[in-house]
C-alpha cells in the first residue's frame, strides 16, 4: 500500500522593502486621465538585452535611496523602507484616493537576487521577479547539485539588519518544507557543502601543487649553483 504524507507549507513571508531595492509602481483607475500623472513615463528599452527580448515600451521603475525614500509624481517624497509591498500598496492607495476615485495601485519588488554557490552545476547569481522563490527552486535553477554535493549540509546565509544568520538545511528532510527558511529572501546566499571525496581531492591537488613548486625551486637553485661553479672553474 502507498503512504501519503501531507505537509502544511509555511506561509510566504512578507518581503520588507530596503534601500537600493527596485520597485515597479503603477496607478490606474476607471478614468485613465485621472491617474496618468501619478505614473512614471513610459520609455522604449535601452539595453541590448531588452531590445532583443522585446520592443514593447516599458514603464520606468523606482530605486529606493539610502534613506529609504522614493520620489513619486504628484506625491513627492515617500518613505518606503521598512514597509512590505502590501503595506506600501495600501498607503499609496489611501493617499491617491484624495484625488482619484477608487484608484488601483500595483506595487512589485523587482530586485530579488539570491546567490547559489558551492557544489552546484551552475553557481552564481539568480535574479527573479518571483517573490515566492524557495530553496528547492533555487537549487534547481543552479543546475542541481554536483556528484560531490551534500544534500544534508546546505548552508543558508541571511542578513537580518546588522546580524548574519547561518543555518544548515537538509534538502531531503520533510522538515524543510515547513521551515521558516524554505522561502528565500532577497540577498540570501546558499552554499552547498562538498563531500569528503571532493575535499580530499582538493587537498591532494593543493599538496601536489606545493610539492611541484618546491621541486621547481630546488631545481632552479641547483641550476644557479651549477652555473656559479662552472663560472668559477673556467676562471
Amino acid at each position: 500500500t502507498e503512504q501519503t504524507t501531507v505537509v502544511e507549507a509555511p506561509a510566504v513571508p512578507d518581503l520588507v522593502i530596503q534601500p537600493d531595492d527596485e520597485l515597479f509602481i503603477s496607478v490606474s483607475s476607471a478614468d485613465p486621465a485621472a491617474t496618468a500623472h501619478f505614473n512614471l513615463p513610459v520609455v522604449n528599452p535601452a539595453r541590448t538585452s531588452e531590445l532583443s527580448a522585446s520592443m514593447q515600451p516599458k514603464q520606468l521603475t523606482y530605486i529606493v535611496d539610502s534613506k529609504g525614500d522614493i520620489i513619486m509624481p504628484e506625491l513627492g517624497k515617500v518613505h518606503v523602507a521598512g514597509l512590505t509591498v502590501e503595506q506600501l500598496q495600501n498607503q499609496l492607495t489611501a493617499s491617491i484616493s484624495r484625488w482619484v476615485e477608487n484608484p488601483q495601485v500595483n506595487v512589485r519588488l523587482l530586485s530579488f537576487d539570491i546567490y547559489v554557490l558551492g557544489e552546484v552545476n551552475r553557481p552564481g547569481r539568480i535574479n527573479t521577479t518571483d517573490n515566492t522563490l524557495n530553496i528547492l527552486d533555487a537549487i534547481s535553477a543552479a543546475g542541481d547539485l554536483t556528484q560531490y554535493g551534500l544534500r544534508d549540509r546546505v548552508m543558508l546565509i541571511r542578513n537580518e539588519g546588522n546580524k548574519q544568520k547561518r543555518v544548515i538545511l537538509d534538502l531531503g528532510s520533510a522538515d524543510l518544507l515547513t521551515s521558516e527558511y524554505f522561502y528565500l529572501r532577497p540577498g540570501d546566499y546558499i552554499y552547498v557543502t562538498p563531500n569528503q571525496v571532493k575535499e580530499d581531492n582538493a587537498k591532494y591537488d593543493s599538496n601536489k601543487a606545493y610539492n611541484l613548486s618546491k621541486i621547481s625551486t630546488i631545481v632552479s637553485a641547483a641550476s644557479v649553483i651549477a652555473s656559479l661553479v662552472i663560472a668559477l672553474t673556467v676562471k
